[in-house]
C-alpha cells in the first residue's frame, strides 16, 4: 500500500480518498481506523444496524417515497413547518441549489472552513472574498471584524458556519441573531449548523426559530454527520417559506434514496440513543484533546464540532505525518494543507472512542518522536518549552497562519496572489 499512498491523495487532490478506495488498495478487506470523516461512532446503534441489514432487499429493491413524504416525517421529527424545509441528497446539494438560485455576484466566506462554500461559487463565476480567520486568535471569528469586511467589500451572501469545519469554532446564538439583523439588506445569509448537534456550549445554540421569522437568512443543517451515515447522503435547510420554496421546487421528487427514507422513520423509535450518541461524543472530544495535548509541541484547539483541529510541531509535514500514520499504522487523518486559509502543519482528527485515540496517539509519537533518523520532526527536550529559535517560527506561522493567511488578505482585498487549491471536507 505504502507505494501507492501518493497516487491516492493526488488523484482525490480536492479531498480525501473514500473508504472503498481505501479498503481495496490495502488488499485486507479493512479500511484503516478513520480519524477523518467527520460522522458518529455510536450511531446508529448495532441493533439499528441489524434492522436495515434485515432489510437491504427491501430497501434497493423499490423506490422510494417521494421528497415530501420524507420531509413531511422529519418534520414532524422535529416539530418544524414543511413549508419552510428543504430536504436534499447531503449538503452539498442543497449548497449548489443556493448558489444557482440565490447567489447573484458574490459571496464571503471565512476561512479556513468546509471547501464546497468556496469551491461552488466559483465555479458558477461568483467572486468569493474569503476573510482570514487568523491563527493568533485560535481561529476565532470576530463577528463586529466580518461584517465590517463584508460592507467593505460590498458583498451580497455571506456565510458562516457554526460549528466552523476544520477548526471546530462556535458562535452563541444571541451573537449570530445580532449579525442576521445586522445584515438584513443582504440578499441572503447562510448559517451552516452541519456540525452543531455536537455542541455542548449553549443549551440551545440554533438558529432555526430565527431563521423561518427573516426573509433572507438559511440554515443547513446535515443529517449524515449526525447520524454517522455519511453513504446515505441527506441533509435539510430551512428558512421562510418562500425561501424554502424555491430551493424546494428545483430539486428532483425523488432525490432522496430508501436508505435515507428507512432512517428517517427509523428516528422516532431511536431518539433515546441518539442523544446518548450525542453526549458520548462530547465526553469523548475532552478526553481526546487531553490525551493530544500531552504530544510535545502539538497545538489543541477548542472544539464544539466532532473533530479536532491540531498544528504539528515545527518541522513537521502534514503529508508526510498523515502517509506515514496511514501505512505504517492503518490510521487515516485528514491534512489540511490543500484547505484555503490552512496549511500542511494542520490535522483535523475526527473524535473517536478512547480506544481508538491511544492508538492514534501511539501512532503520532511513532512517528513525531520515534527513532530520531526516522522522526518527522526534529530532536524535542522531552518535558520542556520550544527553544527561542522555535518560538520565532512559531509567532511568524501565527502572523501569516500557516504561511497563508497574508497572501490570503491581499488576495481578498483584491491583490493579486497565488492561493492553495482549494478543498472540501
Amino acid at each position: 500500500m505504502a507505494g501507492n499512498v501518493a497516487s491516492l491523495f493526488r488523484s482525490t487532490a480536492a479531498h480525501s480518498p473514500s473508504m472503498a478506495a481505501l479498503t481495496r488498495e490495502g488488499g485486507e478487506g479493512v479500511g484503516p481506523i478513520d480519524f477523518c470523516i467527520p460522522c458518529n461512532p455510536y450511531f446508529p446503534t448495532p441493533a439499528m444496524f441489524d434492522d436495515l441489514a434485515g432489510r437491504l432487499r427491501e430497501i434497493i429493491t423499490y423506490y422510494p417515497s417521494s421528497a415530501d413524504t420524507i420531509t413531511s416525517e422529519l418534520c414532524n421529527l422535529l416539530q418544524l413547518p414543511p413549508q419552510c424545509v428543504a430536504m436534499g441528497n447531503g449538503s452539498t446539494e442543497l449548497i449548489t441549489w443556493i448558489d444557482h438560485l440565490l447567489v447573484r455576484e458574490s459571496l464571503a466566506i471565512p476561512v479556513p472552513t468546509f471547501g464546497r462554500w468556496t469551491d461552488q461559487p466559483m465555479e458558477t463565476g461568483k467572486r468569493v472574498d474569503m476573510f482570514p480567520l487568523q491563527e493568533s486568535s485560535g481561529f476565532a471569528l470576530d463577528l463586529a471584524q466580518y461584517a465590517e469586511f463584508i460592507r467593505q467589500r460590498g458583498t451580497k451572501v455571506a456565510v458562516i458556519c457554526n460549528p466552523n469545519n476544520p477548526d471546530g469554532g462556535f458562535l452563541h446564538r444571541h451573537a449570530l441573531v445580532q449579525f442576521m439583523d445586522a445584515m438584513a439588506d443582504l440578499d441572503l445569509v447562510v448559517i451552516d449548523e452541519s456540525f452543531l448537534e455536537f455542541a455542548d456550549a449553549e443549551a440551545d445554540p440554533s438558529t432555526v426559530a430565527d431563521a423561518v421569522m427573516r426573509p433572507n437568512v438559511v440554515v443547513l443543517r446535515s443529517l449524515g454527520k449526525n447520524f454517522g451515515l455519511h453513504g446515505i447522503r441527506f441533509g435539510y435547510m430551512v428558512a421562510n417559506p418562500a425561501l424554502a420554496g424555491k430551493v424546494r421546487s428545483m430539486l428532483p421528487k425523488w432525490n432522496l434514496n430508501s436508505f435515507a427514507e428507512t432512517v428517517v422513520f427509523m428516528l422516532k423509535d431511536h431518539g433515546a440513543e441518539y442523544m446518548e450518541s450525542l453526549h458520548q461524543v462530547r465526553r469523548d472530544r475532552l478526553e481526546m484533546a487531553r490525551l493530544l495535548s500531552n504530544l510535545p509541541g502539538l497545538t489543541v484547539y477548542p472544539s464544539q464540532g466532532n473533530f479536532l483541529f491540531v498544528r504539528l510541531p515545527v518541522g513537521a509535514e502534514g503529508t508526510v505525518v498523515r502517509d506515514r500514520l496511514l501505512t505504517e499504522h492503518r490510521i487515516l487523518v485528514r491534512e489540511c494543507g490543500n484547505k484555503i486559509g490552512s496549511s500542511s502543519r494542520f490535522l483535523r482528527l475526527v473524535v473517536r472512542p478512547e480506544v481508538d485515540v491511544r492508538r492514534l496517539v501511539s501512532g503520532l509519537e511513532s512517528v513525531l518522536y520515534g527513532s530520531r533518523r526516522g522522526a518527522a520532526v526534529p530532536e524535542l527536550n522531552t518535558g520542556t518549552s520550544y527553544s527561542s529559535g522555535t518560538a520565532a517560527v512559531d509567532r511568524l506561522m501565527s502572523e501569516t497562519n500557516g504561511a497563508g493567511m497574508q497572501g490570503l488578505a491581499a488576495q481578498a482585498m483584491g491583490m493579486p496572489n497565488v492561493a492553495p487549491t482549494p478543498a472540501p471536507a
